[in-house]
C-alpha cells in the first residue's frame, strides 16, 4: 500500500500488511500493521482521530516502524461501516463526531486489546491516539494498564475522575484553539497528582503549535514540534512499555 501522505523521517524500507482482529465481543474490524524488517522494539497500537485509518494514519504507522517498532492500526469504524476513511473539511468533521459518538470508548478499548495480543503476542506494548485517540490513548493507560502517549486529547478533560494505572506521557499545542490552556492545566494537575500517588510516570508537554500539530501534509502540521514529541514518545515507550 503506498501512503499519499507522507512522513519524511520515514526512509528505510517497512512491510505492510491488513489484519483482522477478533474482540472479546467476538466483533471483527480490520487493522493495518507496519512491521520493521529487524525484530520489533515492541507493539504500538495507534488510534486514529475522527477520520478513519486514512493516509496519515497509516504514515504514523510507518514512522512508528521506522524507529524499530511493530505499529498496528486498528479500524475502529468496522464496527459501524467497513472502509471509512476521510480527509479533512467541515463535512467529514461533522460525519467522524457523529461515528466516535456512536461507537464509544468501551468497544475501542476492546479493539486495542485485540490488536496486542493478535498482532502483538508477547511484545511490550504502548498506545499512541490522536485528538479523539489521544483520549482512547490516554484510557488505556486508566483502564487496561498500558503505557500510552496522548496527542491532543481534548475529551479528556471528561475524564479526570480516571485514574493512571500506567505511564502516561501527553502532547498539547499551546496554540490550540480547539483546548485551552486552562484546560489542559487541570489535566495535568489532577493526572499528575493521581500518577504521584499511584507511582506511575506522567508527563505532560506544551508545543507552540495549534492542534494536529503532528498531522504531516496538512496546514496544522508543525515539524518542530512534531520532531520533539516523536522524540519523546519513543524514549518513553522504551521506558515504559509493558
Amino acid at each position: 500500500m503506498t501512503n499519499p501522505i507522507s512522513d519524511p523521517n520515514v526512509t528505510s524500507p517497512i512491510h505492510h500488511e491488513t489484519a483482522t482482529l477478533t474482540a472479546i465481543d467476538g466483533l471483527q474490524v480490520s487493522a493495518f500493521v507496519a512491521r520493521p524488517h529487524s525484530s520489533p522494539k515492541g507493539c504500538v497500537v495507534v488510534v486514529q482521530e475522527i477520520f478513519g485509518v486514512n493516509a496519515y494514519v497509516r504514515a504514523v504507522c510507518d514512522r512508528w516502524a521506522h524507529a524499530g517498532w511493530l505499529a498496528v492500526a486498528p479500524a475502529f469504524f468496522d464496527r459501524i461501516e467497513p472502509g471509512i476513511e476521510m480527509g479533512y473539511d467541515a463535512n467529514t468533521m461533522t460525519r467522524g463526531i457523529a461515528l466516535v459518538d456512536q461507537l464509544g470508548f468501551d468497544a475501542t478499548l476492546r479493539d486495542i486489546d485485540a490488536a496486542r495480543h493478535q498482532i502483538g503476542q508477547g511484545l511490550p506494548c504502548g498506545v499512541v491516539g490522536f485528538c479523539w485517540g489521544g483520549t482512547v490513548a490516554a484510557l488505556a493507560a486508566t483502564r487496561m494498564g498500558l503505557a500510552a502517549v496522548s496527542y491532543y486529547g481534548g475529551r479528556t478533560h471528561h475524564q479526570l475522575h480516571e485514574r493512571p494505572q500506567a505511564a502516561l506521557l501527553m502532547h498539547f499545542g499551546e496554540l490550540d484553539p480547539m483546548i485551552s490552556g486552562a484546560t489542559v492545566a487541570k489535566i495535568e494537575d489532577v493526572f499528575g497528582k493521581a500518577a504521584a500517588q499511584s507511582g506511575h510516570a506522567f508527563e505532560l508537554h506544551r508545543y507552540p503549535a495549534g492542534h494536529g500539530f503532528n498531522r504531516y501534509g496538512h496546514p496544522d502540521y508543525h515539524v518542530a514540534s512534531a520532531d520533539l514529541a516523536q522524540a519523546r514518545s519513543e524514549a518513553f515507550l522504551a521506558q515504559h512499555a509493558g
